[in-house]
């Protein structure tokens, strides 16, 4: 009716509007003809033909508009239909399920007197009925399921008092909706009284909001996992030193920046009486939440080992507990040390690190000692105390022991040739070497981040730097 009245308003219009536009032009068509340069008389009535059309058209669009306003308000706000234009206004407003379901409860049911059920129809799940004898009869659901299961595509959809499809309005007694597998039933006796043209429009509306309440539960989750997130990278962090110890003929620093929020990269710095302290730096393999586990459970094993000297039975203790959670491709490289400022030495464990170095000063210049592996990767293959060998290094006054995962050597400049594999790492290495040790760390970090060329980073930096003094 709407839609019917609206078009012969359309109509009626131009056909005015054309009327009016071939008289004027009749009556106003110039005498003399346009090739007469001599005058401008010939130019008056064609702009004020041209004025007129142009006043004429807009006084058409405007009577339409009008026209148009007058019948929604006669029609689609009036009556039956009023209803289902309320509840549309109401729909386009709702970003949740719970703003839908009011929607449903105070437009539908108390207002409409209509019953409402809303089915997932990939799991038959209700996720919303009305308290209503139809609506919550297990004969009626069945039906329903039934006539119309999981494949049902057709989007608008009329139903009669025996719950089948109908095709004249007049016998219909509700109607339902279907998009993306989710059924939406409206139950009603007047369904009869309602232009046929809002159904489109609910329609769509309807599937407008569930795209939208979608997409906002995609981000709050999004939001929420985020939070969790940053919780964890906040734990993590409460598994690394806080605040470097004071230690006497021993000056300490770090540097730990990770690539996403959380790390599998770790170090720890624990004293053991005041000439001996451990120094720790390892790497767990892979990313994300996993490798986060077992730095965790990694820096937890050593800090509650006893006997903190025994580094085989470290090695072990760290071993045992990785495998205890079974992740299968779970394991870590890592260097463990004590430092003895009194013996001056380092007694170590490398456990497939490929970085660790003593840097110390020599007539030459300062020269570089590698602190080479002596020990398998760490929680993945089998190893026992005979698989550990302990080694030593002599310590002089004013080596400084540089500790790094290999996010440090491996980055890449932008001809694909990694930092370590260059005569620019060793140099920076040996003129920062007479700094203390956050100086130093912050001419190594400047060092990657220059030849990194501002391009994104791929691993975790991590380094530990300790400088023996007397």
């Amino acid at each position: 009716m709407y839609k019917a009245r609206r078009r012969a308003a359309l109509v009626t219009i131009n056909i005015i509007s054309a009327v009016a536009f071939i008289f004027i032009a009749v009556n106003l068509a110039p005498q003399t003809k346009l090739t007469d340069y001599q005058t401008y008389s010939n130019i008056f009535p064609i702009v004020v033909t041209a004025f007129l059309f142009a006043l004429l058209s807009f006084g058409s669009v405007t009577a339409f508009v009008n026209i148009r306003e007058n019948l929604e308000k006669k029609i689609m706000r009036s009556g039956a239909t009023s209803y289902m234009t309320k509840f549309i206004d109401r729909l386009r407003f709702c970003y949740s399920l719970d703003d839908f379901y009011s929607a449903v409860s105070e437009i539908l049911e108390l207002e409409a007197d209509c019953s409402v059920l809303y089915v997932d129809r990939s799991t038959d799940y209700v996720l919303y009925n009305s308290p209503s004898k139809i609506t919550t009869n297990p004969d009626v659901l069945k039906t329903l399921a039934q006539n119309y299961s999981s494949r049902w595509h057709d989007p608008i959809n009329f139903i009669g008092d025996k719950l089948g499809l109908v095709e004249d309005l007049k016998k219909a007694r509700g109607f339902f909706f279907v998009s993306d597998e989710e059924h939406f039933f409206v139950f009603n006796r007047y369904t009869y009284l309602i232009d046929g043209e809002i159904y489109r429009t609910l329609y769509e509306e309807f599937c407008r909001f569930q795209n939208r309440s979608r997409i906002i539960s995609s981000l709050s989750e999004i939001s929420e996992l985020s939070t969790e997130w940053e919780q964890l990278a906040d734990a993590q962090q409460a598994f690394l030193p806080q605040k470097m110890p004071e230690i006497k003929n021993l000056k300490l620093g770090a540097y730990f920046r990770p690539l996403i929020n959380v790390s599998g990269d770790y170090y720890t710095v624990l004293p053991i009486d005041e000439h001996k302290t451990l120094l720790m730096l390892g790497d767990v393999s892979g990313k994300g939440l996993a490798a986060a586990l077992v730095m965790g459970l990694v820096m937890n094993t050593v800090k509650i080992k006893e006997n903190k000297e025994d580094l085989p039975g470290m090695i072990i203790a760290v071993d045992n507990a990785i495998k205890s959670m079974h992740l299968q491709d779970k394991y870590t490289v890592l260097f463990i040390g004590i430092v003895d400022t009194e013996k001056m030495k380092i007694t170590y464990v490398n456990a497939s690190m490929s970085d660790p170095i003593i840097v110390t000063r020599s007539p030459d210049g300062y020269r570089i000692k590698s602190l080479s592996s002596n020990c398998s990767i760490v929680g993945i293959i089998p190893i026992d105390l005979s698989d550990i060998q302990v080694s030593e290094q002599r310590l002089f006054s004013g080596d400084l022991i540089m500790m790094a995962s290999d996010g440090i050597s491996e980055v890449m400049n932008a001809d694909k040739v990694e930092l370590g594999d260059t005569e620019l790492f060793t140099d920076t290495i040996k003129a920062s070497a007479s700094k203390n040790p956050d100086d130093f760390i912050k001419d190594m970090v400047d060092l990657v981040m220059s030849y990194n060329a501002d391009t994104r980073l791929h691993d975790d930096l991590t380094m530990l730097v300790a400088k023996v003094e007397r």
